[in-house]
């Protein structure tokens, strides 16, 4: 008889984190396998970072910080938020935690209620939906596809919104499509939302400075609603900083702190040398971001070049994040050596398997007919993993 509730039986395990496992066993078993599910800058956190967290540790830096996090850590990130976005924050609107998915979760728990319902356009980021479900809430999924470059219009946001919208979770840019809202579409998105003022504006940033259009934009640069938009941010993807797992939100004053009390009975503050690390991060030199930046978007260009080439697949040009999200169901219903793909996790499977290259099925992005691959890799492994892709695929008949 299982003892698991049914809070925790109803959520789905993270698709990405489940390929990179399947990934890393075949790796194991001594398999040559390149890695292409990951979400996660292949760089090294800059010197001057992990030297402040160095000293972070000879200073001491080794009690238990505000929940919230340190002052000098959120003061650091008003900054940030009014030098390079142009708003302003006060430190109390701020609440640091373990990484920007925490920060995702805390606010949707803190707005959600059971029934409520929360307006996320697809494709989408593998954990916005069960984060819904945690907190009781119900996902309203409106669909894009290629050709509206994976973004939703005004009238599809007007068509989804009901009586029961509680929230929206916008991601620009884009996991999993790379894709990014411009400013006048972010506007037309916010006038749409001015005329329902009890709804709460998630936007999910943490892709912010893997852009390839120029400045980034933020839905909270607009007077009509800035004063229910919360901000989901933190190094994790900027500075190469996945595992230091530091993210914040900045919110209205009432939602930072029912975040802080949410945060303060289930993790407390984050971990207090990452903090140090982070602050370091946002007051010194940012060249780093910008070579990564640089990199980044040279393999844009590469392996939007070699997948044009593979036949079956329909691509796009992401403008920012490392990922590419191509439609590939060209492939269903086609089969080799007794297997026969269906789906696109089947696709993902048959390429991990015969191919030995990793991806993941975009069912899991709400987007049945997608893979994506993570371009957060060398030069070299993505022209093997697109070699051996296209001659994988082949087969298939």
């Amino acid at each position: 008889m299982s003892q698991i509730s049914a809070r925790i039986a109803s959520l789905a395990e993270s698709e990405t984190l489940a390929m990179s496992q399947k990934s890393n066993e075949l790796k194991a078993r001594g398999i040559d396998v390149i890695n292409l599910s990951v979400g996660e800058p292949d760089f090294f956190t800059s010197g001057h970072i992990k030297a402040a967290a160095r000293q972070a540790i000879d200073d001491n830096y080794s009690f238990y910080s505000p929940v919230p996090g340190y002052l000098s850590l959120r003061q650091a990130i008003c900054k940030k938020l009014e030098t390079e976005n142009g708003l302003e924050f006060s430190p109390d609107q701020i609440v640091c935690s373990n990484g920007a998915k925490q920060s995702v979760c805390n606010a949707v728990l803190c707005v959600v209620d059971p029934g409520d319902e929360v307006i996320i356009p697809a494709p989408c980021w593998v954990s916005y939906m069960e984060m819904v479900k945690l907190a009781e809430g119900k996902s309203v999924i409106v669909r894009t596809g290629i050709e509206q470059n994976f973004k939703m219009t005004p009238a599809r946001l007007e068509a989804a919104i009901t009586p029961k919208t509680k929230a929206i979770i916008l991601c620009s840019p884009s996991n999993p499509t790379g894709s990014i809202y411009s400013q006048p579409e972010l506007k037309a998105l916010a006038d749409v939302l001015a005329g329902y003022p009890d709804i709460v504006i998630l936007s999910d940033e943490i892709y912010e400075h893997i852009n390839y259009t120029g400045k980034h934009e933020s839905i909270a640069r607009f007077e009509n609603v800035r004063d229910r938009v919360v901000i989901i941010n933190g190094v994790s993807k900027a500075y190469a900083m996945t595992g230091w797992r530091l993210g914040w939100l900045a919110a209205p004053k009432w939602l930072a702190a029912a975040c802080t009390k949410l945060q303060s009975q289930y993790s407390s503050g984050p971990s207090s040398i990452a903090q140090k690390a982070a602050e370091a991060a946002y007051q010194g030199d940012r060249q780093c971001v910008e070579d990564m930046r640089l990199a980044f978007q040279r393999r844009r260009d590469l392996i939007v070049e070699l997948v044009s080439a593979i036949a079956g697949f329909k691509v796009n040009k992401p403008e920012g994040a490392f990922y590419l999200f191509p439609e590939c169901s060209y492939y269903f219903g086609k089969s080799y050596n007794g297997k026969t793909i269906h789906t696109s996790a089947d696709l993902a499977m048959f390429l991990l398997e015969e191919g030995h290259v990793a991806c993941v099925g975009g069912l899991a992005f709400e987007a049945p007919e997608y893979l994506r691959f993570s371009y957060a890799t060398s030069d070299e492994n993505i022209i093997e993993a697109m070699r051996r892709v296209k001659e994988t695929l082949a087969v298939l008949k």
